[in-house]
């Protein structure tokens, strides 16, 4: 069941007008039900996956809890296998198996072990981080051991999260089962506007985008120069739309009945360094990353040999948890290099802007390093979307190369009008974003009068119905 099809709206609908009928002590069992229905609209047989995995991390925070001494750590690291070999068997053994077979096969040996004929189970890397952070946090003692099977259920499940995140601190979640939510105007109706912003980047830019974004990544070997510059100029604000898109569909789903998820956005293509791009850019993923990988190796406690190699492992597990392919490794291992030439280049950048004397000039220094940001990111994603690592090499080869329009009137994977309507689109969404970098939209918002608000929600139901993309295509961060 997609955000963007109309099966999901009439879900969204039903399930929070019964949600608010109830009694409050009923709530939190029609959520977790919906959430299995919601599950298995997908592939109905890997609940059973899901709800084992469930049993073994209720019963080992419990465990945790009660234990002492290096039993808790048994526990601890019972349910981390438990949940990593699930994400191994499913994500990542064909990977290390078919590189295992192509290296036997290089060197003369015998290796007949067959890949695996499995479907990655949907949302599966989020739900593992979610549960992840459940059983790290009671074992620190920042978190008391759930006590109602049913309500941590709802915790690793609950449908507007479930899928593609936020990726959610027990902490944050948890004790909100307990709360009871009434009808609020206000906070339903902030709600309804963080959907339909979320609606409008995925259906209006994100499907938009793919239109062309996917014909040309699909059949590289076909293009030269300016496609491919194209091509991924829009998938940076492809994989933006779509992503942010399904975080304020989940936030502000969540945000009508009460719930209250965390922000996974801020506006990443304003940031002036990719240090402050990854704390703007799914702020969910980085934030665990940070708590749970990097401080656990020394973080920035450690000398500085040390930290730059934190940095730069943080980064490739980051990449390789988005994808079981080189492509996806590369990418983290390009940021995290990035990451590293930030911090080790800081002094020098300093000087030389002063020297050249662009540090007179804050605005235009401020428009340069967003803009050498947004292109470093924008090189990143070619290895990211390739669909190969040889496919990723070419783009990068060939991005340069003939550099003229001529393919405007080739009619390959281009269509002028789209291309326009696209564009207007990209600088409107952009204008909105300037504005709340700078002023603060929601305050300006709020003074407006009740017949301007209610102008401007039209106005964007009218642009996702009247240039939308309706053919129900998944989100992109789904396949992780």
């Amino acid at each position: 069941m997609l955000f963007n099809s109309i099966e999901f709206l009439i879900f969204f609908l039903v399930v929070t007008s019964i949600y608010f009928i109830i009694n409050h002590k009923y709530r939190w069992r029609l959520l977790l039900a919906v959430s299995c229905i919601f599950y298995l609209s997908f592939i109905p047989v890997y609940i059973l996956v899901l709800g084992a995995l469930i049993l073994i991390d209720y019963s080992m925070g419990k465990f945790i809890e009660r234990s002492t001494g290096k039993k808790r750590r048994v526990y601890l690291i019972a349910s981390v296998l438990s949940l990593c070999s699930v994400l191994f068997i499913f994500k990542y053994f064909n990977f290390f198996n078919a590189n295992f077979s192509n290296l036997a096969h290089f060197l003369n040996w015998n290796y007949s072990i067959e890949s695996l004929s499995l479907i990655l189970p949907v949302g599966l890397s989020f739900h593992t981080f979610q549960s992840l952070s459940y059983v790290i946090e009671v074992y620190k003692g920042r978190q008391k051991a759930e006590k109602n099977l049913g309500i941590y259920a709802l915790y690793v499940m609950f449908y507007p999260q479930l899928v593609a995140g936020p990726i959610e601190r027990p902490q944050n979640l948890l004790h909100q089962f307990y709360e009871e939510h009434k009808f609020e105007v206000k906070r339903v109706i902030i709600g309804l506007q963080a959907m339909l912003w979320g609606f409008f980047l995925k259906v209006v830019i994100a499907d938009r985008a793919a239109m062309i974004v996917n014909p040309i990544y699909n059949n590289v070997q076909i293009y030269t120069g300016m496609p491919l510059i194209i091509a991924t100029y829009l998938f940076a604000f492809q994989i933006f739309c779509d992503f942010a898109g399904y975080s304020l569909i989940a936030i502000g789903c969540a945000k009508v009945m009460g719930f209250n998820l965390m922000v996974n956005f801020r506006r990443p293509y304003f940031a002036r360094s990719i240090p402050e791009f990854w704390r703007r850019w799914h702020i969910s993923l980085s934030t665990w990353f940070r708590d749970y990988v990097y401080i656990p190796l020394g973080g920035s406690r450690a000398n500085r040999g040390r930290m730059i190699l934190n940095l730069f492992v943080v980064f490739l597990i980051s990449g390789f948890w988005h994808g079981a392919a080189w492509t996806f490794l590369i990418w983290g291992g390009l940021h995290g290099l990035y990451m590293v030439i930030s911090l080790t280049t800081n002094n020098f950048r300093e000087k030389f802007t002063n020297i050249i004397g662009l540090k007179k000039l804050p605005k235009i220094h401020c428009i340069v390093k967003i803009l050498i940001t947004f292109n470093l990111a924008a090189f990143g994603w070619i290895f990211f979307r390739a669909n190969s690592l040889s496919d990723a090499v070419y783009i990068v080869t060939h991005l340069f190369t003939n550099l003229n329009l001529s393919f405007l009137d080739s009619g390959l994977a281009f269509n002028r009008i789209n291309l326009l309507i696209l564009v207007l689109f990209i600088l409107f969404m952009e204008i909105i974003h300037f504005i709340q970098e700078t002023k603060g939209i929601r305050s300006i918002f709020d003074k407006l009068p009740p017949y301007v608000r209610i102008i401007i929600y039209y106005f964007l139901l009218l642009l996702i119905l009247l240039f939308g993309v309706f053919n129900k295509t998944e989100f992109i961060y789904f396949q992780f």
